[in-house]
């Protein structure tokens, strides 16, 4: 399948920058991107209306990413999805809601748009992150176990289309936060939140640990924030962890993570059993399994924002 075109180099993946439009309320930010020249944009697709990318600024050095809690599927493509594709089982349910609250004053990023449409975790240029192993692509042909999900597939011109007026906008919108966040305090971290059934032969052998850390095997943050939060996931009684396991960061944290530079970045890829009353629709949560994770989950993101702020050069 094709992909967009985008350099790979951080710094030039957005270069122009397309900044996202800013609808100032209280302290919520709509982002909506605009397309590039001759690729139509989220405002004038038949039936795609909708902002790609919802923004809550802070003041703390955390910056909480949110890539897949999104729901909304334009009718044109929900139309093109299967009957199992549109039960949208992949998506990450109530990441949004688990973390509300949790650090205040942290900048939370959050993609409206499913997985589907397009996977705002994935490199634009289609490249798959883990050679070798089953995953799931820019624009996903199956599910996460390994099922068809389209009656139609998107054609390339299609993947462009939603690339300009999805991922685009939303990888904008990501780089202005970590760009302003550490030119106030001179450092910024990347908290990546994702979650994700807890069994799936298709894309791993056995259980899942509860918390799943990624940091690109050390690459994308500074040593002291690996091990405080691999510290906490590890005290956390009678739940289980792992430090770059399967997951090892997606293309955010990959992308994004750059020590050297200031910017710091994790992904953490929760276990759904640790948050859901069941992990099969309607992937309803769960009140008591999420007050008794919270706090742990609330723990790692104030020890982050702490530890940045000893990163300061």
């Amino acid at each position: 399948m094709a992909a967009c075109c985008a350099p790979p180099d951080w710094r030039s993946c957005h270069d122009p920058i397309i900044l996202p439009k800013i609808r100032r309320g209280s302290r919520r930010i709509a982002a909506a991107g605009a397309a590039p020249p001759n690729l139509p944009g989220p405002y004038n697709l038949p039936g795609r209306a909708m902002t790609p990318v919802e923004v809550i600024r802070g003041d703390s050095p955390v910056v909480l990413g949110l890539p897949h809690t999104g729901t909304h599927v334009p009718p044109d493509i929900m139309a093109s999805l299967n009957a199992r594709g549109q039960i949208l089982a992949d998506t990450d349910w109530h990441i949004h809601r688990l973390y509300n609250g949790l650090l205040p004053g942290a900048t939370t990023v959050r993609a409206t748009f499913h997985r589907y449409v397009i996977d705002a975790n994935r490199p634009p240029d289609g490249e798959s992150l883990y050679p070798g192993q089953n995953t799931t692509g820019l624009v996903p042909l199956t599910d996460f176990d390994g099922d068809p999900i389209w009656t139609r597939q998107p054609d390339a011109a299609e993947v462009e289309a939603r690339c300009a007026a999805f991922h685009t906008p939303y990888h904008a919108a990501l780089l202005a936060e970590l760009e302003r966040v550490r030119a106030i305090h001179g450092v910024v971290v990347l908290y990546d939140c994702h979650s994700i059934r807890s069994e799936i032969p298709y894309l791993f052998d056995g259980t899942l640990p509860d918390f799943n850390i990624g940091t690109a095997n050390g690459l994308s943050c500074d040593p002291s924030l690996q091990a405080s939060t691999l510290q906490i996931c590890a005290k956390a009684d009678g739940y289980t962890h792992i430090l770059n396991g399967r997951f090892k960061g997606g293309w955010t944290t990959r992308h994004y993570g750059r020590p050297r530079a200031g910017y710091h970045a994790i992904q953490m890829e929760l276990a759904q059993s640790t948050h859901l009353e069941t992990e099969a629709p309607p992937f309803a949560y769960s009140e008591a399994k999420a007050a008794r994770l919270r706090p742990v989950l609330g723990e790692i993101l104030q020890t982050l924002a702490v530890k940045a702020l000893e990163l300061r050069p």
